[in-house]
């Protein structure tokens, strides 16, 4: 069979990988220069650094055993820190009793525990947004402290707008009750996983995964053509015919794997209903765009990571690359940190030139202090459009239609991010990649939607370790 693979991403490079390692054609179309889509790894300032904190975790054997598989022993176990800058202080997260009880003081702490029983008291009744679902695990002042400010800068709405979808799919099971549990037990058996403290990253970054893959896919005789956009999926009679190139050549395929943005290619179906492009339409992304500030020193802080909930910024995330692993900076005595914004289309924002935006980040990491003024050296700014699908209130009511739509098309398989219009992680989009490959070589009947709506079960459960698979 010849397949073509729109997205050379982790889903995206995952389907291509199986496929022609089991002796079918494939040809993988990437609009960008790199390898990776959301999760590739460039390089900067004579190191490595990823597009943001991109952390591996799966309890899926399926998915584990695929990157070992590609990883071999290249990778190090990464001790997580990661702590939440609110009002001047840090904040651990995963909670550390001391740490929380001493930031907040015990007059607030007392409020939010009185806050957290009065709602499990009188819990409201959900109206399905974020809001509401969150007040009613955690309590209103908890919520306003440790949620609010930072969800609504990454999605750009009310936390009242939000759909629950968003905490039911990120948040899952967690509750005060767990999270005391855990910050306080430790045991491998109350370890939410969002709270997991430790994790597999590649000694070459993210990125290196699916730079490996598209190596193997070229070493069994297939493609990966890099800045090739496609402008559209062909079908006919309700069936996936081809491609067309943004310069206009058509390719025929029997099957089509799409990772592009999901309304881009509902809008641009040949044979899509007027009505179902027109609810593709409602459907909105989030852009993202990086700072990357390059600071003349080596220990600037412990962190992997920092959410920023100061709602007197608009920077939302700070990366550290120096304290993932020592592949991506080697002997250089620099660190890079990355700076995250989010935007709309239309917020002046996304419209600031680079020196505007790297003068804003600068002034935001010093306020934090952080870093010192005079060790600013250098700034880079890499902008990510569509890079998340946003889940306002309602928005199932046009996705859901156009979903069936789409599955129904006979060899179109829809995966991915950005193509099926899901708020994946790695492991999500790996087994996207995995299942859609299965689809196509043995007709699996895998019902690739419902990845990332309610996956808490596994065929097998294990986790990485230092020493390989460790089953749960």
């Amino acid at each position: 069979m010849k397949i073509a693979i729109i997205g050379a991403g982790p889903a995206g490079m995952t389907a291509a990988y199986l496929l022609s390692k089991n002796n079918h054609h494939v040809d993988v179309y990437e609009a960008s220069p790199q390898i990776g889509g959301l999760a590739c790894t460039i390089p900067l300032w004579g190191q490595k650094v990823d597009l943001g904190p991109h952390r591996f975790f799966s309890s899926d054997a399926r998915v584990n055993k695929l990157w070992l598989e590609i990883v071999k022993d290249n990778y190090e176990m990464v001790d997580r820190l990661t702590r939440i800058y609110y009002k001047g202080k840090f904040y651990n997260y995963p909670l550390k009793p001391f740490n929380a009880l001493q930031n907040l003081g015990i007059v607030e702490a007392s409020l939010c525990m009185l806050s957290y029983f009065y709602q499990k008291a009188t819990p409201e009744n959900r109206d399905g947004s974020f809001e509401s679902w969150v007040q009613n695990r955690f309590g209103r002042r908890l919520y306003e402290i440790f949620f609010k400010t930072y969800t609504e800068k990454l999605w750009g709405i009310s936390c009242k707008e939000l759909d629950s979808d968003f905490a039911a799919q990120r948040i899952k099971k967690l509750s005060l009750f767990e999270a005391v549990k855990n910050a306080f037990l430790e045991s491998k058996s109350n370890k939410h996983r969002t709270l997991v403290d430790q994790f597999a990253y590649p000694t070459g970054g993210s990125g290196s995964v699916y730079e490996e893959m598209a190596d193997r896919v070229k070493e069994n005789g297939n493609n990966v053509y890099l800045k090739t956009p496609v402008y559209r999926v062909l079908t006919q009679n309700h069936k996936a015919a081809g491609i067309e190139l943004m310069d206009g050549t058509v390719k025929e395929y029997d099957h089509v794997v799409s990772t592009m943005p999901f309304t881009m290619m509902i809008e641009r179906l040949p044979e899509a209903p007027q009505e179902l492009k027109a609810l593709a339409a409602q459907l909105k992304y989030r852009n993202t765009i990086l700072v990357y500030l390059l600071v003349n020193k080596t220990e600037l802080f412990p962190d992997n990571w920092l959410y920023i909930h100061a709602p007197d910024m608009h920077m939302g995330r700070v990366t550290n690359f120096r304290n993932w692993v020592p592949g991506l900076y080697g002997h250089e005595q620099k660190s890079i940190l990355a700076l995250e914004y989010w935007s709309n289309d239309d917020e002046p924002l996304w419209g600031y030139d680079d020196d505007r935006l790297i003068s804003l980040a600068k002034k935001e990491i010093v306020a934090t202090t952080l870093v010192a003024p005079g060790d600013i050296e250098a700034g880079h700014v890499f902008r990510l459009p569509k890079s998340y699908p946003v889940y306002n209130r309602g928005y199932k009511d046009a996705l859901d239609p156009i979903e069936k739509y789409t599955s129904s098309i006979d060899g179109l398989h829809v995966i991915g991010r950005n193509g099926s219009f899901k708020y994946n992680n790695q492991d999500h989009s790996i087994l996207m990649g995995i299942m859609a490959a299965e689809n196509i070589m043995h007709n699996a009947g895998h019902d690739l939607g419902g990845i990332n709506s309610d996956y808490d079960t596994y065929q097998e459960s294990c986790v990485i370790t230092s020493t390989g698979l460790v089953k749960q």
